[in-house]
């Protein structure tokens, strides 16, 4: 999983990320609805994700199914923008994510465990 998902691949990997092994025309049908793509668009964003490898296409029926979870691209572009934004520091990504918005009891604790776990 080398390469990038751009936001476009990424609204379709939701989709086929949400229903598992879904038809291509089933996806344009909902990326019509939600996103109010045409067809075209979303064939021509389905054939990026399969020469990207982030999907396998099985016929008959175009059927897409992922090769990459949403937990591995998640942690994949979390890393990413943890070297680019922030230099490799976490401290800093968490700083910068806590510095305006006010946590929750529930959520500190969440973290706290998480921070411990490790």
């Amino acid at each position: 999983m080398r390469e990038k998902l751009f936001d476009s691949e990424a609204k379709v990997m939701e989709i086929i990320w949400a229903r598992g092994a879904i038809s291509a025309k089933e996806i344009s049908l909902i990326a019509a609805d939600t996103i109010g793509w045409n067809k075209n668009t979303t064939y021509t964003v389905i054939k990026k994700l399969e020469a990207k490898g982030f999907i396998r296409r099985d016929e008959p029926g175009f059927i897409c199914t992922p090769t990459v979870t949403r937990a591995e691209m998640q942690k994949k572009e979390a890393v990413s923008l943890l070297n680019k934004v922030f230099g490799g520091s976490r401290k800093a990504l968490f700083s910068a994510l806590l510095e305006d918005e006010k946590l929750t009891e529930s959520e500190t604790d969440e973290l706290r465990r998480l921070i411990e776990k490790r």
